[in-house]
């Protein structure tokens, strides 16, 4: 039986034709997030293309460099770094990808480009920072709207382009693994692999061209994990100066919290990362969207999903991780009173 699906974004997709008709004649900068994933460089490089077949002139501007097991998305693509953009910033107009706010793309891109024209985005915290924003929080992820908006306006989408967004439906899903995985991202994945996309490709390339250096960084974070609220959360810790230790990166920390999130038993799983500059990092997994992690995020000013939020701690260091575990504690307590109590 096939199914046929009339829009997949009606709203969005109207939205997304005006910001086209705005951008004519414009240079866009595609801005993404710091330590840019899937999901942020697979919705700057298909946006970017797209842009370029209607004959409007983009690039991809990111603070950090494109991860090593996402440079398969990016051949033949100029990104930018902070630096390189700002002399010219004036020349262009900003449209930014998985971003919650302006300041994910760092505080110097946001004072570069304070009015962005257009935002498209999926996580909770956002509350709309551009002219026009296309936002869907209930969206698996930032390249499942783009998906959409493309294929609703009749858009070209090439294979590159197709493999870029498929790549962040299958990242920020978790491989459709996440709750946030929807009938709509399947529907949405099978019309990108006709359209080009390679899952065996972005299977090898995402998950199966791990470095030592990244093994040796999981036995440090398996070795701290640390229980907390009876079992129910699970922290570890990355030690300032492990990545020296172990030859690794801080692109090698992508999926270690998952593994304290999947224990059994363990309702919240947390990567805590000490920086050498006195900062700390933090991602928050949860199992059950119940737990809305982006309200405990935002309570360190930081943010994202229900089930998968982070944030960044620049003051205020000390006794970080016993205020974390209370944060966490009283949310646990929270959906613990909203649960029927079964007979």
């Amino acid at each position: 039986m096939s199914v046929i699906v009339d829009k997949y974004y009606p709203v969005l997709s109207a939205r997304f034709a005006q910001v086209l008709a705005a951008i004519r004649g414009r240079k866009i900068a595609v801005i993404g997030h710091a330590r840019p994933d899937g999901d942020c460089v697979g919705s700057q490089v298909a946006l970017t293309r797209v842009l370029h077949t209607l004959g409007i002139d983009a690039v991809c501007v990111n603070p950090d460099p494109v991860p090593r097991r996402l440079q398969f998305l990016t051949a033949g693509m100029t990104f930018r770094r902070t630096d390189e953009i700002l002399p010219v910033a004036g020349e262009y107009t900003a449209i930014f990808v998985d971003c919650a706010d302006g300041a994910r793309g760092g505080d110097r891109l946001r004072a570069a480009f304070p009015s962005p024209i257009a935002m498209v985005d999926h996580h909770l915290s956002n509350v709309g920072f551009a002219a026009h924003n296309l936002l869907d929080t209930a969206s698996a992820a930032t390249c499942e709207i783009l998906a959409g908006v493309l294929l609703d306006n009749g858009l070209t989408i090439d294979a590159q382009a197709a493999q870029a967004l498929y790549t962040g439906i299958l990242t920020d899903t978790g491989q459709f693994r996440f709750t946030s995985t929807s009938r709509r991202s399947f529907l949405l994945a099978a019309e990108l692999l006709s359209l080009g996309a390679r899952p065996s490709e972005a299977g090898y390339e995402l998950y199966e061209r791990e470095s030592p250096g990244k093994l040796r960084l999981l036995q440090h974070y398996l070795a701290s994990l640390k229980f907390e609220c009876g079992g129910r959360l699970c922290i570890g810790t990355l030690a300032n100066g492990v990545f020296d230790e172990t030859g690794s990166t801080t692109e090698d920390t992508e999926g270690l919290v998952d593994y304290a999130r999947c224990l059994d038993g363990v309702d919240v799983g947390v990567l805590i990362e000490e920086r050498t500059d006195g900062t700390v990092k933090a991602s928050l997994r949860a199992k059950d969207p119940a737990y809305r992690l982006d309200l405990i995020a935002s309570e360190f000013n930081g943010g994202g999903h229900a089930c998968a939020a982070g944030l960044n701690l620049k003051k205020d260091i000390d006794g970080f991780y016993g205020r974390l575990v209370a944060a966490i504690s009283r949310q646990i307590a929270v959906v613990d009173a909203q649960t029927p109590v079964r007979p």
